[in-house]
């Protein structure tokens, strides 16, 4: 949970998709590539002048908000020795104090005039490796669960540059981001695990969907494991 340090947002980015070049004169249409606004009007469905390229994985109500902690910047920076632009991971919101270890799936903030709720742990992509020419720090935020988290929209409103983040509501069941990533991530056969990101009604439904089906999987080889073969 977020004790002490108050939270800081570093910077408020919103971009339609556009075309990136990347490699060797190779092109993918993509909203990674965000810029930095004084203010704008957060919808249900997201930032008015934002928007993603590939809907089944990006976008959607419970996927209306990135957000991305500030202090991996430094850490990616010093491992890689490279300068990273600002809203590299394509976030909408860039904070201090948000770490995926120190929030829960179902936290409640207010953000500017709006209030917004944590759902999954963000999935990074392939994207993230094409704009920064790092192939191997998409592995690392996999690796660590470094990945920055996707919030729904409870209450719209004017969101600004200079706007605070206050945390109106801690889930009760204490299930942080960095755990589902670890579940969701490395840990796809953990049966405890799943039940216990599951318990958490707020999840987002593509990863109540997901965990549900990996339930049904592990019991189904269960079953067919304990049949005996005559």
């Amino acid at each position: 949970m977020i004790t002490g340090n108050s939270i800081e947002l570093k910077n408020l980015s919103i971009g339609k998709p556009k075309t990136m070049k990347y490699g060797n004169n190779k092109e993918i249409e993509t909203g990674i590539c965000k810029q930095a606004i004084e203010e704008a009007f957060l919808t249900k469905e997201g930032f008015q002048g934002d928007g993603v390229a590939d809907l089944r994985y990006h976008g959607g109500s419970d996927r209306a908000v990135c957000v991305y902690p500030y202090e991996h910047y430094l850490l990616w920076e010093n491992e890689f020795d490279t300068k990273l632009p600002s809203s590299t991971f394509g976030e909408n919101l860039t904070v201090t104090n948000m770490l995926e270890k120190d929030v829960y799936i179902g936290d409640i903030y207010r953000l500017g005039e709006a209030v917004i709720q944590i759902t999954q742990g963000r999935i990074p992509c392939s994207t993230i490796s094409k704009r920064t020419d790092k192939p191997l720090l998409l592995k690392r935020m996999v690796q660590t669960g470094f990945t920055g988290f996707l919030c729904r929209v409870l209450e719209e409103g004017i969101v600004r540059s200079n706007s605070t983040i206050t945390l109106l509501e801690s889930h009760p069941k204490k299930v942080s981001v960095l755990y589902g990533n670890e579940v969701y991530l490395h840990k796809q056969k953990d049966v405890d695990g799943i039940n216990r990101i599951l318990a958490v009604e707020e999840l987002a439904s593509d990863w109540k969907e997901t965990m549900e089906n990996r339930l049904k999987k592990i019991r189904g080889d269960r079953s067919l494991g304990s049949q005996v073969k005559i």
